[in-house]
């Protein structure tokens, strides 16, 4: 770092009223950043080393050693800086990709639109990215290129720390860790932001987002995860640009929805998704539903949503296949009941299986759901026609099943939604905590349909030439 930049360690000393002031509401150009990094140093933002990522620190060194920046930067420092365990460390280095492949034997170049490098060390992977600049210079397609509309298409413009501080989200996103000082460089405000718990976007907001709208998404995912509020004028343009996230890929939209549903806050992130109006862009046939005042789906994916952070907060393990299964319940059985209109003469099994997928088919239009884990979600729900059929041996068939404890789950989550199935979730509570001699005579206590209601089987026609005929 150099010298110039040291000096500004004078700025820790403003008082906090003089810094509040002179913060300014939105940073719209590196003119109006601050001019220079403000230095956090190691006695006033108290992160222990002992939290450092050690592997991402012997990264740092290896670029630093070879001549290059490096520094950890990113969430991983906001975390830390809120008491939080950092999912991952990131690095960010004035060395380019290929250069800094070269220094890492166990690394591999990722990406077109946004080129990374992944050094591995065992299962962790540490990222490292190349410092950014803006796209207002001349530059070659083949490194930077932006649609009409504003969308990023390809973004490997590289630049200095300063500016890759500007090129960054948002402000609280914008911290860079020096492991040779153990300073923090702050070019944005964003250690203030932290302090003051707020989501501010880092330049105009609707440029910002029309360059990438999943930042929209990114917003509502941080506010909902660091209980931080969104800054009014990063918040005001995020309803009238909701529709640029159709612009988006399926597979990266299904990334963007696990990272705001199954992180352990999905319920307040659902809750900012419907205010925004940003769910009926990524789930729209279950936002379709939620906005039903007659449906019970409300209850039912608020409850399953709150099950799956309870689970999260105590690492367990989650799947996709029950979060959408969840998700295109009430979708289900509304494309269901229109198939049953159509044609009632048609089996159940057949009319699930239709709905099924028409319901998935739709959805993936926004939201990629893998093959991996949409023929799961087919058969959780076709286990919710086979739980209430135990008679003979088809209980224990049913418990066998792989996908029976999930499809248990979403029993039970219906039945607290609302739905009256005759206390069929606490018979099969009880039916998995019996022995055999039990459970069989729970299936023997199961009431027989009388004679009157029982089908009729079916007489078979015999062919013309049958002699039975003369």
């Amino acid at each position: 770092m150099p010298n110039r930049l040291i000096k500004k360690v004078v700025s820790l000393f403003r008082s906090e009223s003089k810094h509040d002031s002179a913060k300014p509401a939105v940073i719209q150009s590196q003119a109006e950043a601050i001019k220079g990094p403000l230095i956090i140093t190691e006695d006033k933002h108290n992160i222990p080393r002992k939290y450092l990522d050690d592997n991402a620190a012997k990264v740092v060194y290896r670029l630093t050693d070879a001549g290059h920046q490096g520094y950890l930067v990113g969430g991983c420092i906001r975390d830390l800086l809120l008491k939080k365990r950092p999912k991952d460390f990131d690095v960010a280095t004035s060395a380019h990709p290929e250069e800094a492949h070269e220094l890492f034997k166990r690394s591999r170049l990722i990406g077109r639109r946004f080129k990374l490098l992944h050094v591995r060390f065992g299962r962790e992977i540490i990222e490292v990215a190349t410092f950014r600049a803006g796209h207002d210079s001349q530059e070659n397609e083949t490194h930077g290129k932006q649609a009409d509309s504003g969308l990023i298409l390809r973004d490997n413009v590289y630049g200095t720390i300063e500016e890759d501080a500007l090129r960054r989200d948002f402000t609280i996103n914008a911290l860079y860790y020096s492991v040779t000082d153990h300073s923090i460089y702050d070019f944005t405000n964003g250690y203030q932001d932290i302090g003051d718990r707020m989501i501010r976007m880092i330049g105009d907001p609707d440029s910002r987002y029309r360059e990438d709208p999943v930042r929209m998404l990114r917003a509502i995912r941080f506010a909902a995860k660091l209980d931080f509020q969104i800054e009014k004028h990063t918040a005001a343009p995020i309803k009238p640009l909701a529709h640029l996230l159709q612009d988006i890929a399926p597979a990266r939209l299904f990334d963007e929805v696990l990272k705001l549903l199954q992180s352990g806050h999905g319920v307040e992130s659902l809750r900012l998704l419907r205010e925004y109006n940003l769910l009926q862009q990524v789930l729209p046939l279950t936002n379709d539903v939620l906005n039903d005042e007659n449906s019970l789906a409300e209850p039912l994916v608020i409850q399953g949503l709150k099950n799956t952070d309870r689970r999260i907060n105590q690492r367990k393990s989650v799947t996709p296949a029950f979060l959408f299964a969840t998700l295109l319940w009430h979708p289900l059985q509304r494309r269901i009941a229109e198939i049953s209109e159509q044609n009632s003469r048609m089996p159940q099994l057949a009319i699930l299986h239709a709905a099924a997928n028409d319901v998935i088919g739709q959805q993936i239009r926004r939201t990629a759901i893998p093959k991996r884990f949409s023929g799961p979600v087919r058969e959780i729900w076709e286990l919710q026609l086979r739980l209430p059929k135990r008679f003979g041996n088809r209980a224990q068939q049913t418990l066998e099943q792989p996908r029976f404890r999930a499809a248990y789950d979403l029993l039970l989550l219906r039945e607290q939604s609302g739905e009256q199935l005759d206390n069929l979730g606490q018979w099969w509570t009880d039916y998995q905590s019996a022995d055999a001699q039990q459970r069989q005579a729970m299936v023997d206590q199961l009431p027989t349909k009388s004679k009157s209601s029982s089908p009729k089987p079916r007489r078979r026609r015999r062919a013309k030439n049958d002699p039975r005929n003369s």
